[in-house]
């Protein structure tokens, strides 16, 4: 059988509970990421704007955590979990071969073939964990590692959630995928920079977080922000994720894909009693 005609397996299959849990982080996530855009002007949230991504990030690392135990508890077995630990570890060495530089970040684009083949549940928390043991690798830990954990966890799991799972296959499915890296690599940057943006002062830069302005006024704000900071580090993330997805993302795909069926991950382990 072909990896055209084999039906696609999945390492963890979401449940009502996991799906609840995933559907409960993602909200309070986008609290997280937008609560400039969300106060109104004046309000007394505004005036804590240098405590709340400190806050937020201890909400997320719970959260987080619930849904990684969530999940778990529907079918992340051992050879889910080996699975989880061999990518984990790929992701986070890739991740400083180019210590960020110009956006050259080579582990986006194993992610978005991983959750592509793995599915959105097991993608999310491979996303995470990938996050969480490439910065404790690099030194990167800090308020804004739980909202990287999240905004890979969904960058992951967004591959999952592509169409054609079991009959997409080739150059289409290819072109899919790196369209997706590239778009989802300046969306991590978007989500990325609304972590770190309330933390300047209104008063050191013209484009910083205004907590006396209105929502149209912080917006252009924020554009200018993203635009004078990170704009080219996100082209160069999303190019560098399309030329590896569509260089090496056939190899990678047939070995995800070989190692998924050899795995069985819906088989369930059994031991057998030693002959007496």
């Amino acid at each position: 059988m072909t990896d055209r005609d084999s039906p696609q397996a999945k390492a963890v299959r979401l449940g009502p509970r996991s799906i609840a849990a995933l559907a409960l982080v993602s909200a309070v996530g986008v609290a997280a990421f937008g609560w400039p855009f969300l106060a109104p002007p004046g309000s007394r949230i505004g005036t804590h704007a240098q405590d709340a991504p400190w806050l937020f990030s201890a909400l997320l690392v719970l959260l987080v955590a619930v849904v990684a135990a969530t999940i778990s508890e529907s079918g992340l077995g051992p050879k889910a979990v080996a699975m989880l630990g061999v990518l984990a570890a790929t992701g986070a060495a890739l991740r400083p071969i180019g210590a960020g530089t110009a956006g050259i970040e080579p582990m986006f684009f194993l992610m978005v073939l991983s959750g592509r083949v793995l599915g959105p549940g097991f993608g999310f928390v491979l996303g995470g964990v990938t996050m969480f043991a490439s910065s404790l690798l690099t030194g990167g830990v800090g308020p804004w590692m739980p909202f990287q954990m999240l905004a890979m966890g969904w960058f992951t799991m967004g591959a999952g959630l592509l169409p054609g799972q079991d009959r997409l296959r080739g150059r289409a499915e290819l072109l899919m995928l790196a369209g997706y890296g590239f778009l989802a690599a300046f969306g991590y940057g978007t989500i990325m920079n609304l972590a770190g943006w309330p933390f300047m002062s209104a008063l050191a830069s013209n484009v910083a977080f205004d907590p006396a302005a209105d929502v149209p006024a912080n917006l252009a704000r924020f554009v200018a922000y993203c635009l004078a900071t990170s704009l080219g580090w996100d082209l160069g993330r999303a190019l560098v994720t399309v030329v590896l997805t569509l260089v090496v993302g056939p190899v990678i795909l047939r070995a995800l894909r070989r190692a998924t069926r050899r795995a069985a991950f819906e088989s369930p382990v059994t031991f057998d009693a030693p002959a007496g």
